[in-house]
């Protein structure tokens, strides 16, 4: 099936304990594009890059089979650039610099091709732009999105009227509570699904993910890594294979979407590896499904014996 990914595509600049890179592709729409087309072969990236942006970029992109017809590139600024700052605990980031540059006149132009895709991603963007898009699409069967604290504080009559249109959201810990006004998770949960999605993912950094659907709570581990140089863009990747997987299977059970959590927490698990999206430009389809079976083997329960009293 096929996935459409409107989004950023930025210049990131990241410096962790492990290393420092400068003006590295990054953004929400190109770790959702790169991480899904390990599962769809038609995926639509939509955004837009300044007169800065570097031609192998694009090229890259288009080699990994990436529909590039909806970036548009505006030669009256530089592309939006982030630069940021991890320290040895990794869930700690610190923001340098944000250039909004051309995203600040973003209007999304979804293509006619792009239009009718199955699966629909709103990466981290104004929820006003993640509407436009949106209003686009011609009745797509899933529509997954993200936000964060700065929509949630700046622009929260937006965001509810934007969490109405969509049936999956993914968030962190601290955005669900922020966003629920509740400091417990299950009762936040609770919150956020009756402004509108029916499918919440509350991403918890190395403790794991949460999903909730109708009755049911499901938890999957966080995979257990030696070497992690780079969180940027984890979140983002974890949409992608989640999407990705979906968009695979074509079915949106509670059993299909706990999986696609899994394969999420996997492809989610191979970028935090390199700076960058460098690690998905080249898994094989054999070290994905290795990943996803250690992920089974980690959170397998042994069969339980009743205890006996007396």
């Amino acid at each position: 099936m096929s996935i459409v990914a409107v989004g950023t595509v930025a210049l990131d600049t990241i410096e962790t304990p492990f290393g420092r890179v400068d003006g590295i592709l990054g953004g929400s729409a190109t770790y959702i594009s790169m991480a899904a087309r390990y599962f769809a072969d038609d995926v639509h990236l939509v955004a837009v890059v300044g007169n800065d942006f570097p031609v192998e970029h694009i090229d890259s992109l288009r080699n990994c089979g990436i529909c590039t017809e909806g970036l548009d590139v505006d030669d009256s600024g530089a592309t939006f650039a982030w630069e940021g700052r991890y320290h040895y605990d990794l869930n700690d980031r610190e923001t340098i610099a944000t250039h909004l540059n051309v995203l600040t006149d973003f209007a999304p132009a979804v293509p006619s091709g792009a239009q009718k895709c199955r699966v629909a991603c709103l990466g981290n963007l104004d929820p006003a732009i993640q509407q436009q898009a949106l209003e686009q699409m011609v009745a797509p069967d899933v529509v997954i999105c993200d936000t964060m604290n700065y929509w949630i504080e700046q622009t929260p009559d937006s965001l509810r009227e934007t969490l109405k249109l969509i049936d999956c959201l993914i968030i962190n810990d601290a955005e669900a509570r922020q966003l629920a006004d509740e400091p417990n998770l299950i009762r936040a949960a609770h919150a956020i699904r009756s402004m509108g999605p029916e499918v919440l993912v509350i991403k918890k950094g190395e403790h794991g993910a949460l999903l909730f659907t109708d009755g049911s709570i499901f938890s999957a581990p966080a995979f257990p890594l030696e070497d992690i140089y780079d969180p940027t863009g984890a979140g983002d990747t974890f949409m992608g294979g989640f999407a990705g997987y979906l968009s695979h299977c074509r079915d949106y059970s509670s059993e299909s979407l706990k999986k696609a959590v899994i394969y999420g927490s996997a492809m989610a698990s191979f970028v935090v590896e390199k700076f960058g999206p460098d690690r998905l430009f080249a898994l094989s389809k054999e070290e994905i499904d290795r990943r996803v079976d250690s992920f089974r083997i980690l959170a397998e329960i042994p069969e339980m014996s009743p205890l006996r009293v007396g």
